[in-house]
């Protein structure tokens, strides 16, 4: 304890001084909503006492996910390892600092809707077990033209290709101005680099420890979106925005540690993959199905999750192909990796990383060993081939996904009462609504057919 609060005031004594050097003048506190939404509130540097001391209440009501009206009153209790200067200046010339919250309860309990503490509570309990949770994602997304009212418009910026260069990829300065922001935030950027469709890319930044990488993509977000309108553009994170080529997905690259030591390296088995990856893959490939809504929230997201695209729409895994749901890069040693690669950029990071933990915990807590890995292309196998190597496909629509969800006791349990119920209430509205509207392709298709 008295280590705990030596460190806290010296990152104290650390922010007031940054505070005075870097002419701060606004300290802006920022959560996640349950449905994966940045949400803050910008206070003046006068009151930093008030935030530090965790006494800066908001209306919890007003907030998707949160709380009812009679229970409204929230206080955001600021990280303090997340202070940092944004890397622009207003245009007065004074600088602005963020820090990331927790919410917490008037008891001073810690709130369960909020998406850092389900998350938090799935790292207690990998710790408990002995694993450090590290993650390194992979976003992409699409950046687009707008028009003489600034609302974006579905006209690519661009007809470059994967890896292409300039003059084709016209969004070379766009990424750069990017990396150079999120350097400025702490960001270690490993590769930036145009994707497949048309105004699509991915800028991939070290991985972390789990927490450190959810906060990472919530300022990533951030970051693409206010550059590309810096620099006249619009960037989306809508899993598959534009019709006929590829959707954007967010592929998360998963290790558990134990101190300096990657478990799931094994230098003695023939593939180098410890017993715990097995049971960890195993976990992840019998839980899937239950958390797909988390990691494919959207309507939009099984629009993605189709054949034809190389989109991981099937249950398998293997060390040598991009097809199944889980590949295993080549690398050993410290940089042993589970890929999981259905999960698209628009989840909310938090739920993300919480459940796909908890489901390989589940498989490494019972022993879950996974069939056998899939080294054939998939996507070139017809119905009867994946039905003889037993290969599910994933949900094929958020209904179905909700479904999964609300019979999967593991993935309910990692979310909590509160997130789960909260959150397929608010996904089975969006369903609704979404049935109830009559789309173009149905007038196209049946209104002279019948």
């Amino acid at each position: 304890m008295k280590k705990a609060l030596a460190k806290r005031d010296e990152q104290i004594k650390s922010i007031k001084a940054l505070i005075k050097e870097k002419n701060v003048r606004f300290i802006l506190l920022q959560i996640a909503d349950i449905l994966g939404s940045v949400k803050s509130t910008t206070l003046p540097v006068s009151q930093i006492d008030k935030i530090i001391n965790n006494e800066v209440m908001f209306d919890g009501s007003s907030i998707d996910g949160f709380a009812r009206i009679e229970e409204s009153d929230m206080y955001l209790h600021p990280d303090l390892s997340t202070f940092i200067i944004l890397p622009w200046q207003t245009h007065n010339g004074y600088t602005t600092a963020r820090m990331i919250c927790d919410v917490y309860m008037p008891n001073g309990e810690p709130f369960e809707g909020c998406p850092r503490y389900v998350l938090k509570r799935a790292l207690e309990k990998a710790e408990s077990m002995g694993f450090t949770f590290h993650v390194g994602p992979e976003p992409e997304f699409y950046m687009f033209n707008v028009d003489e009212k600034g609302n974006p418009v579905l006209e690519n910026n661009d007809k470059a290709g994967y890896f292409d260069m300039a003059p084709l990829d016209k969004g070379e300065d766009v990424r750069e101005a990017i990396t150079i922001a999120l350097e400025g935030f702490g960001f270690e950027v490993e590769a930036a680099h145009h994707e497949c469709g048309p105004g699509q890319h991915e800028i991939d930044f070290k991985y972390a420890d789990a927490l450190t990488t959810a906060d990472n993509i919530m300022t990533f977000r951030y970051v693409v979106k206010k550059i590309a309108d810096d620099f006249g553009l619009f960037a989306s994170f809508m899993p598959k925005p534009v019709e006929g080529i590829a959707g954007s997905g967010m592929h998360l690259n998963m290790s558990l540690f134990n101190n300096e030591k990657n478990i799931f390296f094994d230098e003695n088995k023939e593939n180098g993959l410890s017993d715990e990856t097995m049971y960890f893959i195993g976990g992840l490939l019998k839980n899937v199905k239950g958390f797909t809504a988390i990691t494919n929230p959207l309507i939009n997201s099984y629009k993605r999750l189709v054949s034809g695209f190389e989109a991981p729409v099937n249950i398998a895994w293997s060390e040598k192909n991009r097809s199944p749901l889980i590949r295993i890069p080549a690398k050993r040693g410290l940089s042993t990796r589970v890929e999981l690669r259905n999960p698209d950029p628009s989840c909310n990071p938090y739920l993300a990383l919480a459940t796909a933990l908890t489901a390989g915990l589940d498989g490494i807590e019972n022993r879950i060993s996974p069939p056998e890995p899939v080294n054939k292309n998939i996507y070139k196998m017809c119905l009867e081939e994946r039905q003889e190597n037993h290969i599910e496909a994933l949900p094929k629509s958020l209904y179905e996904a909700i479904a999964e969800l609300s019979k999967n006791e593991v993935v309910k349990e990692a979310l909590g009462n509160h997130v789960t119920n909260k959150f397929i209430s608010a996904k089975l509205g969006e369903w609704e609504e979404y049935v109830a509207k009559v789309h173009k392709w149905e007038i196209e298709r049946y209104l002279r057919a019948y």
